[in-house]
């Protein structure tokens, strides 16, 4: 018997191996399917997927043998994969110098192999798809041309586990990152929202005891500080308020009334019956309550907030289309310019310079309501008339 001989690059092809996760794995349908495919085309008893390791093959799937693993320095896949030819067949071992005081001979009357290396899209050769026969014979070229067809998708097999695991691994360190970035916003807001309210409420202080002692003084400065430091809490709390909505898209769907929801946010604003309106009633099948929820009550929160009229009110309607799931959320406001309404959504973009109350917005409350639409698979789009008021309407996947 002679012993396989070692790669050139064995270092770079071992680490190959490894690199698709596969050493050491259990069955697999896909593979076990190739092997039974394989025995059945080239009528042989035994099949196998291998893949050279160290100092064993291991064996990722095993058609007609019980066992998942033997020693390298006896596999004929040893020798295969140094093979120049595409195609490495022994059709009698007991004849060949190589093999014929091979364990795997006496032990199970190995006669007949044929293998074909699995080369990965690097060069490297992984391991083998293999047929063994207990007695001598040939391959027609139909068998051959098949037997290489078929290692060829082994090995896309194995570029499809690879990079499955590498979509995975990049998934696992994006949501490590997203939830270290949800933590340090919830930390930095909590941290900077206390000294900013003590800021305006210093310079309040300071303004009143500046007013009573120096009434003819110009306070313009502190209420600059004052207005800064509500513009920086706007910011903190809409940014934090984006990182928990983006929380609630993996919330499951489930049944829900349309007016559950529309209860939850009047409660939330504390509207009354004349300011926000439910035109229809509807149960909703298959919806994420808490992503919808949150859409409607920044589109709702932001209608009071723009809308200057005495009587003010908003209405939410919904309809449906085979796909999706509609709604509309509509004021009796001021309305938004034609030509401000394409960047509306976009981030830090904001239609009016200032609310009811004189505090600027942020522009983070639409961006993340068009966020929460558009990975619930919907869009949303903007009517507005100047003076007349705003409808809102967004649909999401159903």
């Amino acid at each position: 018997m002679i012993t396989p001989q070692i790669p050139k690059n064995e270092k770079k092809r071992l680490e190959a191996v490894k690199s698709y996760s596969l050493l050491d794995t259990l069955p697999e349908e896909d593979f076990d399917n190739i092997t039974k495919l394989t025995s059945s085309i080239c009528q042989t008893p035994i099949a196998l997927i291998t893949l050279l390791d160290t100092k064993r093959n291991f064996l990722k799937s095993h058609y007609g043998l019980d066992f998942n693993q033997s020693p390298r320095e006896i596999s004929f896949c040893g020798h295969a994969i140094v093979s120049k030819e595409p195609i490495f067949i022994i059709e009698d071992a007991t004849k060949d110098n190589r093999f014929c005081d091979n364990p795997l001979i006496s032990e199970f009357n190995v006669s007949f192999y044929a293998g074909v290396p699995l080369i990965n899209p690097d060069g490297y050769a992984l391991g083998t798809l293999c047929i063994y026969d207990t007695v001598p014979r040939q391959l027609t070229q139909q068998q051959k041309d098949t037997l290489i067809i078929l290692a060829k998708q082994v090995v896309n097999l194995f570029e499809l586990r690879l990079k499955n695991n590498l979509l995975s691994n990049a998934f696992d360190l994006l949501e490590e990152r997203h939830n270290s970035l949800n933590s340090f916003a919830g930390k930095v807001s909590h941290d900077l929202k206390s000294p900013l309210a003590n800021i305006t409420s210093l310079s309040q202080l300071f303004k009143d005891e500046l007013k009573e002692n120096y009434p003819e003084l110009d306070l313009q400065y502190l209420d600059y500080i004052e207005e800064s430091a509500d513009t920086l809490r706007a910011y903190i709390d809409g940014i934090l308020t984006h990182y928990k909505a983006e929380a609630l898209l993996q919330d499951k769907k489930k049944k829900t009334e349309l007016a559950t929801i529309f209860n939850n946010i009047k409660h939330i604003l504390s509207l009354t019956d004349q300011q926000f309106i439910l035109q229809k009633n509807t149960i909703l099948e298959e919806i994420n309550a808490s992503a919808i929820t949150q859409i409607i009550l920044n589109l709702v929160d932001n209608a009071f907030k723009y809308n200057t009229k005495k009587e003010a009110y908003v209405s939410i309607n919904y309809s449906t289309s085979k796909t999706h799931h509609i709604f509309s959320v509509t004021d009796n406001g001021t309305g938004i310019e034609t030509q401000k309404q394409d960047q509306l959504f976009d981030l830090f973009n904001t239609a009016h310079e200032a609310d009811k109350y004189g505090n600027k917005g942020t522009g983070i409350g639409l961006y993340t309501v068009k966020t929460l639409v558009e990975k619930l698979g919907g869009e949303v789009k903007i009517s507005s008339t100047s003076g007349l008021g705003t409808t809102f309407t967004f649909s999401v996947l159903k």
